[in-house]
């Protein structure tokens, strides 16, 4: 069975920095693509970044490019997500989500869902 877990959510003021974590269990780590959404209130989930384990290839989406870094520690079988430079509108829960090999913009395409992680930035 596959599993993620998504942690180190908590309230941060703007312009601070957080790092998110996501640890998997339950597939080969080397065969996965690893992304993490985030949904705020009245909007529609977004992803946001995204890295395949094999050969730490990386995408971000126009929102968080240059302020957030995905990365993997494939021995840990963890993914994290360094965020900086945060705004009030990163605000949101965060999901980390997995799926075979590749990585894919629309979260429907995606198998394997964590529970998510708050974060708030505060003004």
């Amino acid at each position: 069975e596959v599993q993620l877990q998504a942690s180190g959510g908590g309230l941060v003021q703007a312009g601070g920095s957080l790092r998110l974590s996501c640890a998997v269990s339950g597939l080969t780590f080397g065969n996965s693509a690893i992304a993490w959404f985030r949904q705020a209130p009245g909007k529609e989930r977004e992803g946001i970044a995204c890295i395949v384990s094999d050969n730490d290839d990386t995408v971000y989406s126009d929102s968080v490019k240059g302020r957030f870094t995905i990365a993997s520690d494939n021995a840990k079988n963890t993914v994290y997500l360094q965020m900086n430079s945060l705004k009030p509108e990163d605000t949101a829960v965060y999901y980390c989500a997995a799926r075979y090999i590749r990585c894919a913009a629309i979260g429907q395409m995606y198998n394997s869902w964590g529970q998510g992680t708050l974060v708030t930035v505060s003004s």
